[in-house]
């Protein structure tokens, strides 16, 4: 197939356009995956539209701790294995599959689907906090565990948590500094995040 006029279609000049809005697409990479797509099968472009749509009509926020699952509440949360009064508060649910791949928490999450970034505009209104708050006005909360990335922006998060939560009288830790400054928990390694939790201390 002669692709050299594709780049001025308009159908593939929208999905280059689409793909390039991506997080970490930029635009060749956005070209390329345009022209992956051309390539590939019918069955395949229709099986990525499908998983697409999937994600966007089945998954839901879990009730409780506003991870992604497709049941509410999400199967963390309904194990009674668990131990609630452990909350470790992530920025995203990506978070959580990083720690639980590290296994070393067996309590519960919460997931701020962000971080506190005023250059980007992004407040506590932004985030899942209103829905924390909620889950402490009971008596089952020991330990708040605040799992932020450690980068500016998480650290101003856990900093904010900490002076919003301190009066609630709940204990409030902070992952230990095995964590790298500036990396994200997704990629942290399994050995680091075991360390990280074992090395939590009290938030000052």
């Amino acid at each position: 197939m002669n692709l050299n006029y594709l780049p001025t279609a308009p159908p593939v000049a929208r999905l280059i356009e689409e793909l390039h809005k991506l997080p970490g697409i930029g635009p060749k990479t956005a070209q390329r995956l345009a022209y992956h797509l051309l390539r590939s099968p019918k069955e395949y472009a229709q099986s990525l539209a499908e998983a697409i749509i999937a994600v966007k009509e089945r998954v839901v926020l879990c009730s409780t701790c506003q991870n992604i699952t497709e049941e509410d509440p999400c199967l963390i949360c309904r194990n009674e294995k668990r131990d609630k009064s452990q909350i470790c508060v992530v920025e995203e649910a990506l978070d959580i599959l990083a720690l639980e791949k590290a296994g070393s928490f067996k309590g519960v999450y919460h997931v701020l689907h962000g971080a506190l970034s005023p250059l980007d505009g992004i407040g506590p209104e932004d985030l899942k906090i209103r829905e924390l708050l909620e889950r402490l006005k009971g008596d089952g909360v020991a330990e708040l565990i605040l799992a932020t990335n450690p980068n500016l922006e998480g650290e101003a998060t856990a900093m904010y948590l900490h002076r919003l939560l301190s009066p609630l009288g709940v204990r409030i830790t902070r992952l230990a500094r095995g964590l790298p400054m500036g990396s994200d928990l997704e990629y942290a390694d399994e050995v680091t995040l075991a360390r990280a939790f074992e090395g939590r201390q009290e938030f000052r």
